[in-house]
């Protein structure tokens, strides 16, 4: 079933943020009116939101849908101990299975939407072998779903640019091609040279005018050296709020005043963090980022993938994680949790018109719970999911067909 052509109907009894409840009229795929007991042109179909919950839609901030396994048969996991031998074994198996980045994608952006993703930013990976195959397949979905989800491409070098003669002319490409974002990975362990790596990140950024999504595993005092170099550059070029850490293993360390001194440098230079809330890694601490006013999103990262089995693209259960990974137990804690997956990854992407205020877009989520914390703990199947008005997925299943 296609999504509702519609981008005007008029939401009643709907609680924003859990509040008191309230009607919302929508016009042109924007919210123009919000009150109790508004009227509408009786031609404009009209929602019964039955005293639920009203969130802006949920925000996928960090994931990779070129290599999900959805659909495929069973794949025993095989990652080796490291993030280089989890690389390569990927790199190495992928050449065997039926991984169609296009299909592939199409399934995990179904699953989002059904689970209220409205916006996702997915890192897609380019190297020697694969070229730009998974550039090319996600653009396709991308265009395939483009009235459900909003969806935002990182060229992302997984393997390595310079140990890896091509890769930077293939992250060029992608550029080219429509890759909103620069990506790099790790500038010590993987590529050896953390200078020429960020030198050739940047100088990407530069050359196209775009954004920086920088993955750093890299641990502890290695980790906070290559951060410390990614704050660097991105103060000489002008580059506030606009350069993202994803992971940022190192700000998890057993050492309080090194990772406070690197948070305050993160916060005077605009740099935002990305968190999974992962299990069996140091993670950043998000209520100490909160408060150091450093801006923090999240996302599922590799979802049943040649990584892990895990994941269910459902950002409202990255929300339960990534409180139970932070200890966040209180109601007003299990609401920052929250806000990590919209507002958070909302800021990261730099959206406008995002939100609940009249003149924002109706990219809208309905759940059913008696409150926040409730609804993050539940993590109930959504009742209806707008995108820019329109239904796009109701009871937990989007309104799309599926490869």
């Amino acid at each position: 079933m296609p999504p509702s052509s519609r981008q005007t109907m008029l939401l009643t009894n709907v609680r924003p943020m859990g509040g008191a409840a309230t009607d919302m009229l929508i016009e042109s795929g924007r919210i123009a009116r919000i009150g109790a007991g508004l009227a509408a042109d009786p031609s404009v179909p009209v929602e019964d939101g039955g005293g639920a919950i009203l969130l802006p839609g949920l925000v996928e901030a960090h994931t990779h849908l070129d290599k999900n396994l959805l659909g495929l048969p069973w794949h025993p996991n095989s990652a080796g101990p490291t993030i280089r031998d989890t690389i390569d074994n990927e790199r190495r198996l992928k050449q065997g299975l039926d991984m169609q980045p296009a299909r592939q994608s199409a399934r995990q952006v179904a699953l989002s939407v059904a689970n209220g993703s409205t916006h996702i930013r997915s890192h897609i990976d380019i190297d020697t072998q694969y070229k730009l195959s998974g550039v090319e397949g996600v653009m396709a979905t991308r265009e395939r779903y483009r009235d459900l989800v909003d969806i935002e491409l990182v060229a992302f070098p997984q393997s390595g640019m310079l140990t890896r003669p091509g890769t930077v002319e293939l992250m060029e490409e992608a550029l080219r091609l429509g890759a909103e974002v620069v990506g790099g990975i790790d500038p010590c362990s993987i590529d050896l040279d953390p200078k020429g790596h960020i030198d050739t990140v940047f100088a990407l950024a530069e050359k196209f005018g775009r954004p920086v999504d920088i993955h750093l595993h890299e641990p502890n005092e290695l980790g906070l050296f290559s951060m410390g170099l990614i704050i660097d550059r991105a103060r000489a070029l002008g580059m506030a709020g606009r350069v993202t850490i994803s992971h940022a293993f190192c700000l998890g360390m057993n050492d309080w005043l090194g990772v406070g001194a690197m948070l305050d440098r993160l916060a005077a230079n605009g740099i935002a963090l990305m968190t999974t809330g992962p299990a069996g890694w140091p993670a950043p601490p998000v209520k100490r980022v909160h408060a150091a006013g450093v801006v923090i999103c999240s996302g599922s990262d590799g979802m049943r993938d040649l990584w892990h089995p895990w994941g269910n693209a459902d950002m409202l259960d990255r929300a339960r994680i990534v409180a139970m990974r932070n200890g966040l137990d209180k109601d007003e804690e299990v609401a920052l949790a929250l806000d990590v997956c919209t507002l958070g990854g909302a800021k990261v992407m730099g959206l406008s018109g995002y939100g609940l205020a009249v003149g924002d877009h109706a990219d809208l989520v309905l759940v059913e719970a008696r409150n926040l914390p409730e609804a993050v703990v539940l993590c109930p199947p959504r009742k209806l999911v707008l995108k820019r008005g329109r239904v796009v997925a109701r009871d937990g299943r989007a309104l799309c067909e599926v490869p």
